[in-house]
């Protein structure tokens, strides 16, 4: 059974850090594309950001830029999420995801990820 688990979200003060954590297990995603996306409460979900298969070229919604890193180490079935110099419009649930198809670019299409994690909370105070 594939599983995306996501861990590290909680609450933190405006202008803190986090850094979220997605471990997979069931198969191996080396070499798809990673996601996350996220959704605040009464919103459709978004897209934060996305690597290709080895970290070598990775993309970002406008509104995380210069703000979180999107990384990841295959080795350990993992993507991360660094996210810095938080703002209150952070606040949501984060997902991770895994893209359908091999080798492929960072994608800010949801449709193209085939698996999800059941998301981690994030909230950012003022």
């Amino acid at each position: 059974q594939v599983q995306l688990v996501e861990s590290g979200g909680g609450l933190v003060q405006t202008g803190g850090s986090l850094r979220l954590s997605c471990a997979a297990s069931g198969r191996t995603f080396s070499g798809y594309p990673r996601g996350w996306f996220r959704q605040a409460p009464g919103k459709e979900r978004e897209f934060v950001a996305a690597t290709n298969w080895n970290g070598g070229s990775t993309d970002y919604a406008d509104s995380v830029k210069g703000r979180f890193t999107i990384s990841r180490d295959n080795a350990k079935n993992t993507v991360y999420l660094q996210m810095n110099s938080l703002t209150p419009e952070d606040t949501g649930v984060y997902f991770c995801a895994a893209h359908r198809f091999l080798y492929s670019s960072p994608s800010h299409d949801g449709r193209e990820f085939a698996y999800w994690g059941q998301g981690t909370q994030v909230t950012v105070s003022s």
